[in-house]
Order: structure tokens, then C-alpha cells, then sequence
């Protein structure tokens, strides 16, 4: 009998590599498509020589071609960081376009069910709180968070579109602050930012007032949560992440204490359209997949520093 085979787009990086290696252990064959713009081959190299596993450097923003059967195509690929998509914009609207569009005419030439990574971002600064996947969402277009919360809407869209009129078979995830091991050291999220301030013995730059809140989810919780997803009966988006809010500032407390660093605080201006509040309503996914995050938060951490001590005592860094 022939093994399901899984193609995922961004495999190289923190998500995607996470899902890739999840997918093995399940019985998946694997193909990994990456351009490696953001993803590593550091995240998928203990991937190399498993059975089932092909990876492909390729971008997806153009024609998307995989030989032979595919039952499921995962699209992850995008800059997923405020200082990738500051720094690669137009690459960030590409791959939420262009590339979803080609991953989606691929599982549409295969008969293969399509699974999009959506973001919490489709929300913006959001004037609802909670976030539930209802809520349409404050998002600035023209702002210069626009072109990840934007690419990601039209992705949506797209998705749908394929859904409706193609009669697709898709899944769309929306995916809250996720964090764990294999995520950029100097990718502008505050988890590796603090853990690697901290760490070096360097003052935690905290934007704003530090009020502005964040949920976190372990990015083992996530995985499971996708696959739920990607084997349920649901095409409208599920919100998937840690509804236990809290503040940056306290988030900062905590890595100071996890860390036994006595490192300074220090404020800095909040940038441009930074979200106030993020947290979802996760009554979806409780009620439909029976998930919920079950990694605590102190727990989840520990695994990431001890990740981010290992990156830092390496010769040349990751």
C-alpha cells in the first residue's frame, strides 16, 4: 500500500521544519520545497537520509511542479518575522500570492487537499478581543506591516476561492505567537529576542510601555493542532494558539527569571502598527478537534533556551 505523501512549501523553516519532521514520524512521505530566503538547511539537515524525505530548493512563487501522487500540499512558505517582511516586502507579498496561488494549482492537478498557514495578523490591531475567527479584522494596508497582514488575507481569499469555485478540498489555519526551538536568533520576534539578550547579558529592548499583550503556544502544540486540522471536516479558517494572554513586560520578567539573568530593561519606541492586544478564542479547535495547548509556558521556554544556549556556544552561530 502506498504511503500518503505530503508536500511542504517553507519546510525549511521554524514551523515548516517542525511540521516536515512530524509528517515523517506519522508515515508521511515528505517532499520539503524551500528557496531557503528565510528557512535553513540547519532545520531540516538530521532530515537528510530518512526514508521518505526529499528536499527541493526551489521558489514557489513560480510554476510548482512535484512528480508523481500527492495527497496533501501545506503551504507555509512566507517571511513570517517583523524584520523579514520590513526587509523583504515585495517578497512577502509574492509568496502570500503568487506562491499560494501556484501551491494551490498544484494539490488542484493532484487531487490533493490543500492546508494553508494563515497568521493571527489577518486580525491587525484588533478592535475585538478575543480574536475569534469571525472578527474581519484592523488591518492598515498601506502601513508597512501591510504586506505580510495583507498577503495573507488575499491568501485567504484565495483559498477560498479555489474552495468554492474549484471545489478544492482546503483547510486554512491561523496561526498565534508560536515559539521553540529552531527559530532565528535575529528575526525581530520577542522570544529569540529576549532569550538571546538575556543570554548574552544584553539589556531586553522593550518596546513601548510593554502593556501591549502576546499569546504564546509551543510549537509541539502547534504541529499537533495542524494535523487536526488538516484531517478535519472544517474549510473556514480555525484560530490555533495559547489563549493565556500576557503582557510583553511581564514576558520579559519571565525570561529574566528563567534565564537567572539580572540583565536591564530598556523601552524603545513601539513601531508602527503594532498590535496593542493578540490573543485568540480557541472554542473552535476545542470544540470541533478537541485540541487545546498543553505545554506550559515556563516548560515550552526551558526547551527553547536550552535550544538558544547550544546556537550561541556554536562557533559561528546558526
Amino acid at each position: 500500500m502506498r504511503r500518503a505523501r505530503a508536500v511542504v512549501t517553507g519546510g525549511a523553516g521554524f514551523l515548516g521544519s517542525h511540521l516536515c519532521e512530524r509528517l515523517l514520524n506519522e508515515g508521511f512521505e515528505v517532499v520539503c520545497i524551500d528557496n531557503l530566503l528565510t528557512g535553513s538547511l540547519a532545520n531540516i539537515e538530521h532530515l537528510f537520509g530518512r526514508e521518505g524525505f526529499t528536499f527541493i530548493k526551489y521558489d514557489v512563487t513560480n510554476y510548482v511542479h512535484v512528480p508523481g501522487p500527492v495527497d496533501f500540499v501545506l503551504h507555509f512558505a512566507s517571511p513570517a518575522s517583523p524584520i523579514d517582511y520590513l526587509e523583504l516586502p515585495i517578497q512577502t507579498l509574492k509568496v502570500g500570492s503568487l506562491g499560494t496561488h501556484k501551491a494551490l494549482g498544484l494539490a488542484k492537478a493532484k487531487n490533493a487537499r490543500f492546508l494553508l498557514a494563515s497568521t493571527s495578523e489577518v486580525y491587525g490591531d484588533p478592535l475585538v478581543h478575543p480574536q475569534s475567527e469571525g472578527y474581519w479584522g484592523n488591518v492598515n494596508p498601506v502601513g508597512p506591516r501591510g504586506v505580510y497582514d495583507e498577503a495573507k488575507r488575499f491568501a485567504e481569499a484565495m483559498t477560498m476561492a479555489y474552495h468554492r469555485y474549484h471545489g478544492l478540498d482546503t483547510r486554512i489555519v491561523r496561526i498565534f505567537n508560536t515559539y521553540g526551538p529552531r527559530m532565528r536568533r535575529n528575526d525581530g520576534r520577542v522570544v529569540p529576542a529576549f532569550i538571546c539578550q538575556a543570554l548574552a547579558g544584553e539589556p531586553l529592548t522593550v518596546f513601548g510601555s510593554g502593556q501591549q499583550t502576546r499569546s504564546f503556544c509551543y510549537v509541539d502544540d502547534l504541529i499537533e493542532g495542524v494535523l487536526r486540522v488538516l484531517f478535519c471536516q472544517i474549510s473556514d479558517p480555525i484560530n490555533l494558539g495559547n489563549p493565556e494572554e500576557m503582557t510583553v513586560l511581564e514576558f520579559a520578567h519571565l525570561i529574566r527569571k528563567l534565564t537567572g539573568s539580572q540583565v536591564p530593561i530598556e523601552f524603545r519606541p513601539l513601531p508602527v502598527d503594532d498590535p496593542r492586544v493578540r490573543q485568540p478564542d480557541i472554542t473552535k479547535a476545542r470544540v470541533y478537534l478537541g485540541w487545546e495547548p498543553r505545554v506550559p509556558l515556563e516548560v515550552g521556554l526551558a526547551k527553547t533556551i536550552e535550544y538558544f544556549r547550544r546556537v550561541l556556544a556554536a562557533p559561528s552561530g546558526p
